[in-house]
This record gives C-alpha cells, sequence and structure tokens, in this order.
C-alpha cells in the first residue's frame, strides 16, 4: 500500500496545478470534479509527508546512536529514535486506514428513519429521545436537518420520525446506526418499579440522486392524495394535501402528510422512496456478492439487536464489538463520538486484516 504514496503525491500536484489554470476555472464542471478529486487525495499525501519527515529524522537520529562518541549524546538519541519509531509506526497506521478504498456512499447525505418497535407508549417515548439524540448530534456537527415524516403518539412519543440530515460525509459517519437499539428502564407509568426492555428501530439510507434510481412516474407509481390528520391547525382534514406513493414494482409505500402543500408533499415522498429503492438495490447486490460489509452492520435486518441503553446502570453497550461507555445522558444529548469513533475504527482494522490476508 505504501509503494502508491509517491505515485499519488505527483497526482495531487497535478491536480493542483490544473486547478490553478483559468481556462479550468472557467468551466465550474470540470473545476468541482478536479476540487473533489483533491479533497479525496489530501489528506493521505500530507499524511504522507509527515511519515516522510518523521522517518528521516528517526534514521538520523538512529545514525547518532550508532555513531556519536559522547554516551550522553547517544543515550539522548537512542532515546528520540525509540520516540520517532513509534511515531512512523503509528503514522503508516493512519496511512493505511486513508488507503482503504473508501464507501461510494460515504460523502451522500442520509434518509434517517425512526420507528417505535415493541413496547408500546415507551418504545414511542424512547424513538422521542433517539430522535433528539440524532438531532443534537448532528447540531454539534452543523449538519442540516429537515423533517420530511413525522408521526406522534398520543403519549408525546414518537412512532415514526423520517429526516433529511446533510453536511459533511453524513453517511460515513452514521452508516453502523442501522439496527434495533433496545432500552432498558423503569417506566413513568410502572407503579411497581419493575424495568421495561422496549425497541426502536433506526434505518440510516444514503440519500439517493435522480440518476441512481430510476422511476417512470406514469408506469411505476401510484400516488394518492388524502386528507391530513392529526395536530396541524384549521387546514388539517379540509383539503387533500397528504401524499401516498405507491411503487408499483416493488410495492414499497411511502407517506406524508406533513406540509399543506400537495406537491411539496409528494417531493418528500419521492425523495424517501428513492433512497429506499437504492437501500434495497444496495442490500440485494450485498446478498449476491456477500460483501465483506454485509459483516459491518450483519444483514442490515431491522430485527438485529446492536446497541443497549440501560438506564439503571447509565450504561450504553454497542454489542457488535463489545463496547460499554457509562455515559448514558451525555449519548442521549448527541456526545455519540466515543461510540462511533470505537465502531470506525474496529471495522477499517478488520479490513485492513483483510486486505493483508488478500495480499498474503
Amino acid at each position: 500500500m505504501l509503494e502508491r504514496l509517491p505515485e499519488l503525491e505527483r497526482r495531487l500536484e497535478e491536480l493542483s496545478a490544473q486547478m490553478a489554470d483559468p481556462a479550468v476555472a472557467a468551466d465550474p464542471s470540470r473545476y468541482r470534479e478536479l476540487a473533489r478529486a483533491y479533497k479525496d487525495l489530501e489528506p493521505v499525501v500530507l499524511k504522507y509527508r509527515e511519515w516522510r519527515e518523521a522517518a528521516r529524522l528517526h534514521e538520523q537520529a538512529d545514525r547518532m546512536a550508532a555513531e556519536d562518541s559522547d554516551p550522553a549524546l547517544r543515550a539522548l538519541a537512542r532515546e528520540e529514535a525509540a520516540e520517532l519509531a513509534g511515531r512512523v509506526s503509528g503514522l503508516e497506521a493512519q496511512i493505511k486506514r486513508l488507503l482503504l478504498p473508501s464507501d461510494p456512499n460515504d460523502e451522500k447525505n442520509v434518509v434517517l428513519e425512526i420507528r417505535a418497535g415493541t413496547g408500546g407508549d415507551e418504545a414511542s417515548l424512547f424513538a422521542s429521545e433517539i430522535l433528539r439524540m440524532y438531532t443534537r448530534y448532528a447540531e454539534r456537527r452543523r449538519w442540516g436537518l429537515e423533517s420530511l415524516s413525522l408521526s406522534t403518539s398520543g403519549v408525546g412519543g414518537v412512532k415514526e420520525a423520517i429526516l433529511l440530515v446533510s453536511g459533511d460525509r453524513v453517511y460515513s459517519r452514521l452508516k453502523f446506526e442501522s439496527g434495533v437499539h433496545r432500552v432498558q428502564r423503569v417506566p413513568a407509568t410502572e407503579a411497581s418499579g419493575r424495568i421495561h426492555t422496549s425497541a426502536v428501530t433506526v434505518a440510516v439510507l444514503p440519500e439517493a440522486e435522480d440518476v441512481e434510481v430510476a422511476i417512470d412516474e406514469g408506469k411505476d407509481l401510484r400516488i394518492d392524495t388524502f386528507c391530513s390528520s392529526g395536530p396541524g391547525g384549521q387546514s388539517v382534514n379540509t383539503t387533500y394535501s397528504a401524499v401516498r406513493v405507491t411503487h408499483l414494482p416493488t410495492g414499497l409505500v411511502v407517506s406524508c402528510q406533513d406540509e399543506k402543500s400537495w406537491h411539496k408533499n409528494k417531493a418528500k415522498a419521492l425523495k424517501v422512496l428513492r433512497s429506499r429503492l437504492l437501500d434495497q438495490k444496495r442490500r440485494e447486490q450485498q446478498e449476491a456478492q456477500a460483501s465483506a460489509r454485509r459483516g459491518l452492520i450483519g444483514s442490515g435486518d431491522r430485527s438485529e439487536k446492536i446497541r443497549t441503553y440501560n438506564f439503571p446502570q447509565s450504561r450504553v453497550t454497542d454489542h457488535r464489538i463489545g463496547l460499554t461507555v457509562h455515559q448514558l445522558p451525555a449519548v442521549l444529548d448527541g456526545a455519540l463520538d466515543p461510540v462511533l469513533d470505537a465502531l470506525e475504527t474496529h471495522y477499517e482494522t478488520e479490513r485492513l486484516q483483510e486486505e493483508a490476508r488478500a495480499a498474503s
């Protein structure tokens, strides 16, 4: 892997020169293409330059440790060489991770779906807390949030919430969150103090672009309109603004009634439908190829338990990697980075091991 680095450095320099060309600057499409390639290459090249300088200093310290006539200076040189050897090794590991083939969806926005599962009212209340957790995390990262659909329960919980989360590498960060999130706690309505277990399902779907999912609206879709229901003001139940879109080839159904405009509800429903179709296509490809990514998030089956939030012990446990953190209030307030960092490191390590086995 490291043998490719000088070539990548030359390529970065070529891209920089091309972007400085006035003719390229006058062509926005071409400039964006080059800028995207530059952005992808820059982190690994900068890390390579850092590694090269550390390796040069390590070689210099090694030579001093072997050749200097002053015992005190030799001892200092040996100490510095050992420190630099650790730095070189750490930088090599970082570079290898950066050189791993990236998921083509990593740069995409996501459609985030949250649904109350088993547990009745308690599940819907926990779904509202999971919704707040991701909302707070998105705010911390300065991502954009757009509600595509929201269905609430009578106790103030959430039956279903669908959001569009947009920003820098959103899918890359959230892609391991799909699955069942389980909560263990004493519900507020529980008089005897017994701990109940409820569940919420989360689906993280890369946002689909029109060119990725071909839909013939005339042949593939049935679009029904109906009156909105639930909270929403005087216009609720008086205009047929709610939309139900059925994708006839697959049977997938998406409803949206958040907006007072039929056209806006239709646009939101189509956005969700495209992402679900893209996700379905991706899953079928994974099944056919027995892809390594299936090992990262399982089959993606909604019944797969990935994480438990235990309130009595203030504990969050991710079952896929055996990680436990005793910071439940912070995690539910959006401090997800310790969990997501550990997941990313774990699966990157697995991929590095697979690369090493394939190369040997």
